[in-house]
């Protein structure tokens, strides 16, 4: 009966060395050996199989999926609209359902640094695709890829790999907590952690877009110990030590916030933060999920280094760029604070794909691509020339417009000034910037579907691709 659903299963002898004997020999085989494949519908409609437009995948996503999406910036929920279903990727550029072309500045919200589809990548995943996918052991793999990170962050002497940044900040915070014996912790309003519950207050991005300062389902105890303040304000930040200095088991920070789209921490704020975590024995924890290894080869806290004399954090959350695209992130510090995970110490942390072969095959092929001279230099060139082109176009325009970058990261407003904190973002021009982003898609430039999200170049960026892109942009402020 069309629609009906049914069963269907492969069945091979237990020995899978061979390819599985003629149907004919079911009957023969040993009990046990049935995988079943998937319960999929018989003699399904034929929309079932190939659907052609973006409209009918959402909606058809949107039956199965709740919101049609599996992460809610990708509903296009803030600039509205219908979002883009991607089929493939190459270089700087995605294709949709429909065939249409786009420039890519969204790389997969930060990972793809090189590009999608980089042959060294490739080939190294290739690889490890051939050797296994999943052991549930230790491999040399992990060791190469803690061992490429450490030689890149002075600050870190080990790391534990994880599968998300939510994964890797949800862990630092517990192993911050029982090194210091403290609870309370601080974090700033606007900046995301991943939605661990302690940490998704005032958390920007997301929670910015549908309007909720704190999503439901935490319990007010659960963030009782939670300190929010804003941020790059000095005053809140030494009240809050000044109150609780003693119980601060950490601060946890953006260096540069990516999810209140591109606001930096001021040198004045970064350096009375590290000098009360310092006072006050508090740990410093710096979120580089988003910015580790895109806004230099050192992450962020290179460039504050900079800055800072003698600057460096306790503990460092990593993501997106250490995973070239697959699911792989870490948390990483001295050895002292480190020790006190178990098996070593009394913190537990565990997790079954922890360190998955082919992701860190994927990591650290990446890694070692931007490790070669000239390429951030390159990138940043890259960049700067994006921002620099797309505020010569809004002034030629006579629209309020701004922007900053560093390394491969960047962000823009709809106003004369840079944001420095959650507060003014929000005082942004939010229907200008939705109005741009549908008149770059339309002309085939994919941003960030949301005025509180970064956006990113790739080493595959070309020339080409941003005079396309200022080009767009120049219509696009007319619509």
């Amino acid at each position: 009966m069309p629609g009906s659903v049914r069963a269907w299963a492969i069945s091979c002898p237990i020995d899978f060395s061979g390819p599985c004997p003629p149907q004919k020999d079911r009957q023969s085989r040993p009990q046990g050996a049935t995988i079943l494949a998937a319960q999929i519908p018989q003699n399904p409609p034929k929309e079932f199989h190939a659907v052609s437009t973006n409209d009918a995948l959402f909606a058809r996503a949107q039956q199965v999926i709740p919101g049609g999406v599996n992460s809610p910036v990708r509903a296009f929920r803030a600039v509205g609209g219908t979002p883009r279903f991607i089929q493939r990727a190459q270089g700087s550029a995605m294709w949709d359902a429909e065939g249409r072309r786009y420039i890519d500045y969204i790389g997969s919200w930060g990972p793809m640094i090189l590009g999608h589809g980089h042959p060294a990548v490739v080939e190294a995943v290739s690889r490890a695709v051939s050797e296994g996918f999943s052991f549930g052991a230790p491999t040399e793999r992990e060791i190469e890829l803690a061992e490429a990170i450490i030689g890149l962050v002075p600050s870190v002497e080990q790391v534990r790999l994880v599968s998300s940044g939510t994964e890797a900040g949800m862990s630092a915070l517990r192993l911050a907590r029982g090194a210091t014996g403290r609870s309370k912790i601080i974090k700033f309003e606007g900046c995301y952690h991943g939605h661990a519950d302690a940490l998704l207050v005032k958390a920007g991005s997301g929670l910015a877009t549908f309007g909720h300062p704190t999503s439901a389902g935490v319990p007010p105890e659960v963030v009782q110990h939670t300190l929010v303040l804003e941020y790059n304000h000095v005053g809140q930040l030494e009240e809050a030590f000044a109150s609780h200095g003693k119980d601060i088991a950490c601060v946890m920070v953006e260096p540069i916030a990516g999810n209140m789209n591109f606001v930096r921490s001021s040198v004045p704020f970064m350096t009375r933060l590290r000098e009360l975590c310092t006072q006050h024995g508090a740990l410093l924890v710096f979120d580089e999920v988003m910015t580790g290894f895109r806004v230099a080869l050192g992450g962020a806290q290179s460039v504050y280094a900079r800055l800072i004399p003698g600057f460096q954090p306790d503990m460092s959350v990593f993501g997106k760029v250490i995973g070239g695209g697959m699911p792989l992130a870490a948390f990483g510090g001295s050895k002292a604070v480190m020790s006190q995970l178990a098996p070593l110490g009394p913190v537990y942390q565990a997790g079954t794909l922890s360190g998955n072969p082919v992701a860190t095959a994927c990591g650290l092929a990446t890694l070692k691509e931007i490790a070669k001279p000239g390429f951030f230099e390159s990138l940043s060139a890259k960049t700067t020339a994006l921002v620099q082109g797309l505020t010569q176009v809004a002034q030629d325009a006579g629209v309020p417009f701004c922007g900053d970058s560093q390394g491969g990261m960047f962000g823009f407003f709809f106003h004369p000034t840079l944001p420095q904190n959650y507060a003014t973002v929000m005082a942004t021009d939010k229907d200008r910037f939705n109005r741009f982003f549908h008149g770059m898609l339309n002309r085939g430039v994919y941003l960030a579907p949301a005025l509180y999200e970064a956006g990113f170049v790739s080493a595959a960026h070309s020339d080409e691709d941003i005079a396309l892109t200022l080009d767009a942009a120049r219509h696009a402020l007319r619509d």
